[in-house]
């Protein structure tokens, strides 16, 4: 396989996981702001902003804080090139170009999810239709998932695919929970409070937890018990040791289609090695941002290396 095209693909399905992951963080918001009143619901905004890490050119360009200005930088504004408009765009533009690689199927659903959230945006979204274009986008995600999973023969594209989908889901999750949790427990004494349980949801919300975590804890929520699931356990699909593994698992196959391990599976291997049989204390006793850091370091090297073991440039 040409690296151009193991570049797209790889890319192609990390730019998805962004725009959807963007679309569960901005509904959580919007749920949190409706409940508030006006000072509260612009921290809400402020709060989404941040956790997109959108602030410095959001607030190049608005001075303040209201949900419609917020939702429509996120989703369409042309001045934010991470806009979900664009990360759709940078689908669709990396689907065309692995096109010869990919299913009839995938690039349907690729090809009519983008239509349709297009056309969503093509003019400012009003606050009744704002929760219809997030559902749109978060479907159009669920679609090209599945086109991939029930077409696309399992060769190297394939792995190449889920290779940047679970290096993309592991750093959202990672970079949710950090900036959050600074904002949710500013000391260590609220770890395991019941410190504002509504902003908690909101984190569980923001990576479609909530309902997962409450079936497997009597809908109790604790800072504790939310920061173990969406780091270590491994029924979440979107935990850190979930996209971990699956990560893991991808790289291997590469290396056994192109016969030999690369420095992404050295790396690979050494992550594992931090990751395997870790507990939540172990991780509060060395400082969850330490982690957290540590863990998106971890990932950035792996996805450069993999463009360097594959010649993505070639």
């Amino acid at each position: 396989m040409l690296g151009r095209t193991a570049n797209g693909l790889f890319w192609m399905f990390r730019y998805l996981e962004r725009a959807e992951n963007t679309a569960r963080l901005l509904d959580a918001g919007l749920r949190m702001a409706l409940t508030r009143d006006l000072a509260s619901s612009e921290e809400e905004w402020r709060s989404v902003i941040q956790t997109a890490g959108l602030r410095k050119s959001y607030e190049a360009k608005h001075g303040s804080y209201t949900g419609a200005l917020v939702w429509n930088f996120i989703l369409r504004d042309k001045d934010n090139p991470t806009s979900v408009m664009q990360m759709f765009d940078n689908v669709r533009t990396n689907a065309r170009l692995s096109r010869n690689v990919i299913s009839s199927e995938l690039w349907e659903a690729i090809n009519e999810s983008w239509m349709q959230i297009k056309d969503m945006l093509a003019r400012p979204v009003s606050q009744s239709s704002v929760g219809h274009v997030v559902a749109a986008v978060r479907r159009g995600g669920t679609l090209v998932h599945g086109a991939m999973a029930g077409s696309m023969l399992r060769s190297e594209g394939y792995h190449f695919a889920r290779a940047g989908t679970f290096l993309e889901r592991g750093e959202s999750t990672a970079r949710i929970l950090d900036i959050k949790y600074f904002l949710l427990l500013p000391s260590f004494s609220y770890v395991g409070s019941s410190h504002d349980t509504g902003q908690w949801d909101t984190v569980l919300r923001s990576v479609s937890g909530d309902r997962g975590y409450r079936f497997l804890n009597a809908g109790q929520i604790d800072a504790r018990g939310i920061v173990e699931f969406l780091l270590l356990d491994m029924r979440f699909p979107r935990s850190l040791a979930y996209c971990h593994s699956h990560l893991r698992d991808n790289l291997r196959e590469l290396a056994k289609i192109h016969g030999a391990d690369g420095q992404c599976n050295v790396l690979m291997r050494d992550a594992d090695q931090r990751l395997s049989n870790l507990t939540v204390d172990e991780v509060f006793d060395m400082g969850l941002h330490r982690f957290l850091i540590d863990f998106m370091n971890s990932n950035a090297a792996i996805a450069s290396a993999i463009a360097e073991d594959y010649r993505f440039t070639a």
